[in-house]
């Protein structure tokens, strides 16, 4: 099994270019819990909700995991939980980075948020360019210090498109 994660900051296309590479490569693929959760818990998000979001997405990764898929696609993973549980309330559950460290992935797409434009879904907080650019070097930082492979996808969303289908590809024909 093959893991790809997208990761990077808020409205670069993750989440379509999930659905994007599972359309060309099938395998199963992992949405985001943490936009459920807020469909379900129509508040302001504290702190306190961080271990349920993380636990939350744990367990459908976990369940995808159990199907032993060619190929599995998350649309985030716990960095995401990470960072912005640090970049909203300045603090994160310590278990978060092990549980993530303790998990083979196999290939991170980092989307930068140069060239595209920031869309408010009603969940989205982070209209400004900088506040972007901040959460892709944090999570560029981790995903380097913790030597785990990654590409960065950069360019208009038909460029993200090929460049992360090509990824994929190279990563299955290993």
């Amino acid at each position: 099994m093959k893991v790809v994660v997208l990761t990077g900051p808020e409205s670069t296309g993750k989440s379509w270019l999930a659905a994007a590479l599972q359309e060309r490569f099938g395998g199963v693929r992992v949405d985001e819990y943490v936009r459920w959760f807020i469909e379900q818990n129509p508040r302001d998000t504290c702190l306190t909700d961080i271990p349920e979001i993380a636990r939350g997405q744990l367990q459908w990764e976990d369940q995808a995991r159990a199907q032993q898929p060619g190929l599995l696609i998350l649309d985030t993973h716990l960095l995401s939980n990470i960072l912005w549980s640090q970049t909203l309330f300045g603090a994160c559950p310590t278990w978060l980075e092990s549980q993530l460290l303790a998990r083979h992935y196999d290939l991170h797409l980092l989307l930068s948020p140069e060239q595209i434009d920031w869309t408010d879904d009603g969940q989205r907080c982070q209209p400004q360019l900088s506040e972007r650019m901040a959460f892709f070097q944090a999570t560029r930082d981790w995903l380097e210090r913790h030597n785990q492979p990654l590409q960065i996808i950069r360019g208009d969303w038909e460029q993200r498109r090929c460049r992360a289908i090509q990824a994929v590809a190279e990563l299955l024909a290993e």
